[in-house]
């Protein structure tokens, strides 16, 4: 069993005296020495200043995550990426301005190097219709044109519009694919059947012929085709008129 502590209320003074001071002597063992204390506070600082600082710990942990075979692998994915992405950019770039310059070529080819005229015009013996050439001459020094002939227009002008009138190739040669490696020829009927036709010249119809053409330098082309259209204008005899020649008369483009 413990020891009970005194009643304070029956000890005498004395008594009470003695109890004191060895409370005291007690609470005294219970604390630590004051110069320990004050060393312990001095030694702090240089204890802090020899802790490792934690920058170098997380600096290692960075890199090993940056050396680890996941990541360095994402990172040359992405830069493959993006040098990939570049490289078919360019190639695309280039292509798109071979492109560009092989059409303009072709246009140029089939403007300046395709040259298209209308030779003649003849009256049919039915009284009613003409017949005229058309005549294709291919000066460029790269070969052969690849010619697609369209059924040829023929328009007569009547009051203020234009009235589009039968036209037909000869024998089928105005129409379809034909080589032109230097010259080529096809005849066109039409029929000029107007009545009120504009007389802008006395004794004579105003008529507008247009070819279509599309131009080609291969022959099973893709999308190297361009387009020429060439329009001819002149002054024609109506059928069955016996006025004296010319028949016809040429005007430059308006």
């Amino acid at each position: 069993m413990s020891e009970q502590p005194p009643d304070p209320a029956l000890l005498s003074s004395e008594q009470k005296d003695v109890l004191i001071r060895d409370l005291r002597r007690q609470l005294a063992a219970l604390q630590p020495p004051k110069r320990e204390l004050l060393d312990e506070l001095r030694e702090a600082p240089h204890k802090a200043a020899a802790a490792p600082p934690e920058a170098p710990v997380k600096l290692g942990r960075n890199l090993g995550l940056w050396r680890s075979p996941v990541t360095l692998g994402v990172v040359v994915a992405v830069m493959l990426a993006f040098a990939v992405d570049a490289g078919v950019g360019r190639y695309q770039a280039s292509l798109a301005k071979q492109q560009r310059q092989a059409r303009l070529q072709l246009e140029n080819t089939a403007m300046r190097s395709l040259y298209v005229e209308l030779k003649r015009i003849v009256a049919e013996p039915d009284g009613k219709s003409f017949r005229m050439t058309l005549a294709l001459q291919n000066t460029s020094p790269d070969g052969p044109l690849y010619v697609m002939l369209n059924p040829v227009a023929v328009y007569v002008q009547s009051g203020m519009v234009w009235q589009q009138v039968p036209s037909k190739p000869v024998d089928g040669a105005g129409a379809g694919v034909v080589t032109v490696a230097r010259d080529h020829a096809y005849d066109v009927l039409f029929t000029p059947d107007v009545a009120n036709w504009a007389e802008l010249m006395p004794g004579y119809m105003h008529v507008r012929i247009q070819d279509d053409l599309l131009v080609s330098q291969r022959a099973q082309p893709g999308d190297d085709v361009v387009e020429r259209r060439t329009p001819f204008y002149v002054y024609l005899r109506p059928p069955g008129s016996a006025s004296p020649p010319p028949l016809f008369i040429p005007m430059p483009p308006h």
